[in-house]
């Protein structure tokens, strides 16, 4: 019976640590919206991980999709955001408008746009989204202008990157 214990426990304990495993990834799309003349940006991050930083950063306790949220999350949320991103688009740094997100599942969607933009042929951006609160993140951005797609991905050692469409 031990000898079972044993073998049971050597199986179960390496499914702990894979279980434990954590991905710290954010998606930022970008799309050239030429007859809006706009660049319209949507950032996807995990709800948790988002909060935490934002509670930590601003010693607030959002608590995200609860009765207790907080009503004006919105001003968190704008404020971190443009601390933590800014965009240049062809040599030109550029500010954008907050128009607010969405929950779905796990994830908080974000939704932004930069207004009166004539053409795009590259965009700087500098993203250090969760970077302060997980060293492992990972902030993968993809951007169509036209019929050209690109996509850099962002990290901890490299926060700013361009795509040259």
């Amino acid at each position: 019976m031990k000898i079972y214990k044993t073998l049971l426990l050597l199986f179960i304990i390496p499914l702990f640590a894979f279980s434990t495993h954590r991905y710290y990834l954010s998606l930022t799309q970008i799309k050239f919206k030429e007859e809006s003349k706009s660049v319209q940006i949507i950032i996807n991050v995990f709800m948790d991980d988002i909060e935490l930083a934002l509670n930590k950063d601003y010693n607030i306790d959002l608590q995200l999709t609860t009765k207790k949220e907080l009503p004006n999350n919105d001003v968190y949320f704008e404020k971190y955001l443009r601390d933590k991103l800014q965009f240049t688009i062809d040599g030109t740094q550029k500010k954008f408008n907050y128009i607010g997100k969405e929950y779905e599942n796990d994830l908080v969607y974000f939704y932004l746009e930069i207004e009166n933009i004539n053409q795009v042929k590259t965009i700087k951006i500098n993203n250090k989204i969760l970077i302060k609160h997980f060293p492992e993140q990972q902030n993968l951005i993809k951007s169509n202008v036209g019929k050209k797609n690109k996509s850099i991905l962002l990290n901890n050692e490299e926060t700013s990157g361009i795509l040259e469409h």
